[in-house]
């Protein structure tokens, strides 16, 4: 499902029910909008367009709430298992961060064999596209990005190609700290190098400084 399809469905969800969303042999991706915020989002989040992402684990029954670490970490792991695959990886996660279908853009990707990764392909790219969506439509604060998406894409871009430890990455993503600047400016309208015309891949062409 692409981008504006998918926003459609968020739209719509009624409050206090699970609605699924992908299933595969072992997770399903369901979301939920609470018809109560937590003390903590009162008066910060529109409950209207607040939604929470789930996954199941079908053997054990256990429910939880993953975050943008398990994309990142998962999409860590599989670009050093296979160094080889980094461009292919990077091409279809800017893909579904531009609109289109997650489960289309990593079909190339879907036999090829990872050593170390936390959940399959797909749910890793479904739930990519939902945290999109959740910052996109959600977000109420001001960012230094525009599209304010920009900062969890320019992270998911750093974490295929960093050759930097993955726990050094984490502590930045975790402490607030902005993706580098190489991995967002053609993409910021608020950058002076933003372009509307891009080639793929363009943050790995020599760099993009400040």
């Amino acid at each position: 499902m692409k981008y504006p399809q998918m926003l459609d469905k968020i739209k719509k969800l009624p409050f206090d029910k699970e609605v699924n969303v992908f299933s595969d042999k072992n997770f399903d991706v369901f979301v939920r909008r609470p018809s109560k915020l937590s003390k903590r989002f009162e008066g910060k989040y529109d409950v209207k367009k607040n939604f929470q992402i789930w996954l199941r684990e079908k053997e054990t029954g256990r429910e939880f709430r993953p975050n943008h670490l398990r994309v990142m970490i998962d999409l860590n792991l599989r670009s050093r298992a296979r160094p080889d695959l980094k461009k292919p990886l990077l091409i279809a996660f800017d893909n579904i961060f531009y609109g289109e279908d997650p489960l289309k853009e990593i079909k190339v990707l879907q036999n090829q064999d990872f050593q170390f990764y936390l959940n399959g392909l797909d749910i890793i790219a479904v739930l990519s596209q939902l945290f999109i969506i959740e910052q996109a439509y959600g977000y109420p604060k001001e960012s230094k990005f525009d599209p304010p998406t920009l900062f969890y894409q320019g992270w998911v871009r750093e974490m295929i190609d960093s050759p930097k430890e993955i726990d050094n990455l984490c502590m930045s993503v975790c402490s607030g700290q902005p993706p580098k600047t190489q991995y967002t400016t053609v993409d910021n309208k608020k950058h002076k190098n933003y372009a509307k015309k891009r080639t793929p891949l363009w943050y790995l062409q020599d760099g993009v400084s400040d």
